[in-house]
């Protein structure tokens, strides 16, 4: 007697039990109880009317219960539906929730089969969506391929904070190799077609030596081994990639890349001991260097590519408080150091690099931005250090992120200048600064005020004056996208430079340039794209 005639209740219970990836061995006590005592079993299969689910949970079947089999129209081919694909199953799934409904109508009980999980790239979750609302529904969770994969495998997927991306393989390339970057592990499902394009992307991100390959985990014909080698033709789309965790994988050079005995990060002196720390690199396997760009700020302005060098790297190399805004990682070694070291930095990085680490340089901003792209560099266009590999990673620059909190102050032509006269004359600055704002051109200043320079902003502003209205709005951004970020908008004339310090950037418009107030009392700042004729 099932459930519903038990209670006496005019409808029957719909359940969505998961039956495991494939071998029958695997499936949950309350799956093959319910698959059991179940009047109907549902489930979905292609046109050739095989299903893998029913063929899992067979011997569980007791021969009595109505079947309904659920074919889908379409799979992959293409169809004359006049609302395309996705209009021919969005049919069948209505079709086939309709004859579900008319068993549960009749006080039967029905269980809706589903490979792996039910509500986990599972057919099942469309009869729910459909039919959940309507009668009493119980999920039974089932074992993922992604848990059987690592199973089969052997190896961690997750450890510590490492995070886990599942990736549908069916995503165009750009953004697979986007996902694969940004993420510490993954999985790929749904290969098979797909797989070209997939491993295209693992290699793009340096990532393809690490990626293992599973197909028909705990199935009959069940194979694995590295991603790299497996032949495309051969691919089934019973089948995943997997990046598995990186705690204790190994390194470039095959060595053992495990997490430190302490609790915190590991952490080595920065240049100061370049000859301790790095040694001889004679007859060592050649790394590489990475000068990655983490943006003004937090992880949300953080790229794909950058947050994937970071996350792939055995050493990050910056300045302390730089470092410090990077997520800690087992077994990576970070080496601080202080901000005005940069050509001894490079340096170290890339003697790191020669003994085949994969070195992370991390810059705020954009590494190309005053910043450590250039003196990397320069050090790698130098002997001993001309084969080391360099790359580097874009990110969003300070001023972009401060326009963006403004408005749109560099909608037009713009220059970017530093006023830090540490590393050229004043003289310099002045005569770029009167250039620019004879052009009219808005202006970006970075590193405009510290402790020990007072008198840049000043000067700079009263240059600016022979130029410009009193009236020219000017927005102090300050640690923008951090905690203390603030950003306002001066006249001109007004900019005081007890205001500003090394953590603000100012952006001086031009003769264009507009400070609207707008409903609510919010102020914008932009710059028209439409420059007049004179």
């Amino acid at each position: 007697m099932t459930d519903s005639q038990q209670s006496g209740r005019g409808v029957g219970r719909l359940y969505g039990v998961g039956v495991g990836p494939g071998d029958p061995s695997l499936v949950t006590v309350r799956a093959a109880e319910l698959i059991g005592k179940a009047d109907v079993i549902a489930y979905h299969c292609a046109r050739h009317g095989r299903s893998h689910a029913r063929a899992i949970a067979e011997r569980y079947l007791t021969g009595g219960q109505l079947e309904e089999r659920l074919m889908y129209p379409v799979t992959v081919e293409t169809t004359d539906h006049p609302g395309g694909y996705r209009g021919a199953l969005d049919d069948f799934y209505q079709e086939a929730a309709a004859r579900l409904a008319a068993h549960l109508d009749a006080g039967r009980d029905v269980v809706v089969l589903a490979e792996g999980d039910p509500l986990f790239y599972g057919s099942y979750q469309h009869m729910h969506k459909r039919l959940a609302q309507r009668y009493p529904t119980e999920v039974v969770p089932g074992v993922t391929s992604i848990s059987a994969a690592a199973a089969r495998l052997g190896t961690p997927l997750v450890e510590a904070e490492e995070i886990l991306t599942i990736i549908p393989g069916t995503l165009p390339e750009e953004e697979l190799a986007a996902r694969l970057a940004a993420t510490d592990s993954a999985v790929v499902m749904k290969l098979g077609r797909t797989f070209p394009a997939v491993r295209r992307a693992l290699e793009r991100t340096g990532r393809l030596a690490d990626a293992r390959y599973v197909e028909r985990a705990t199935m009959d014909g069940e194979r694995t081994g590295a991603l790299a080698g497996i032949d495309p033709e051969s691919v089934p789309y019973f089948s995943v990639a997997v990046l598995p965790s990186k705690v204790a994988a190994l390194d470039s050079a095959g060595r053992p890349f495990a997490a430190p005995a302490q609790d915190g990060p590991e952490v080595q002196d920065g240049p100061e001991v370049v000859g301790e720390a790095v040694g001889e690199a004679v007859g060592e396997p050649v790394g590489e260097v990475v000068v990655v760009g983490t943006g003004p700020a937090g992880p949300l302005w953080l790229t794909p590519e950058a947050r994937g060098a970071l996350a792939n790297a055995t050493d990050l190399v910056g300045y302390t408080t730089y470092l410090d805004r990077v997520p800690v990682r087992a077994g990576q070694v970070r080496h601080g150091s202080d901000n005005k070291v940069e050509g001894v930095r490079a340096e170290f990085a890339l003697e790191l690099a020669r003994r085949g680490r994969r070195v992370a340089v991390v810059s705020s901003g954009d590494p190309g931005v005053f910043a450590m792209a250039t003196a990397v560099l320069e050090a790698a266009c130098e002997d001993p250090y001309r084969d080391v590999p360099v790359r580097v990673l874009p990110g969003m620059t300070a001023a972009h992120a401060a326009a963006s909190r403004a408005g749109a102050p560099l909608g037009h032509d713009y220059a970017v200048i530093s006023l830090s006269d540490r590393l050229k004359p004043w003289e310099v600055i002045a005569r770029r600064l009167r250039a620019a704002a004879e052009a009219d051109l808005v202006l970006a200043l970075y590193n405009p005020g510290s402790k020990s320079r007072t008198t840049q902003v000043g000067s700079a502003r009263d240059l600016l004056l022979e130029y410009r209205s009193p009236e020219t709005p000017v927005v102090l951004a300050r640690d923008v996208g951090g905690p203390t970020e603030r950003v306002r908008t001066v006249e001109l004339a007004a900019l005081d430079p007890a205001d500003v310090d090394m953590r603000t950037l100012l952006l001086v418009g031009s003769t264009q340039t507009r400070w609207v107030r707008r409903g609510g009392g919010a102020e914008v700042v932009w710059t028209p794209r439409r420059y007049p004729e004179e």
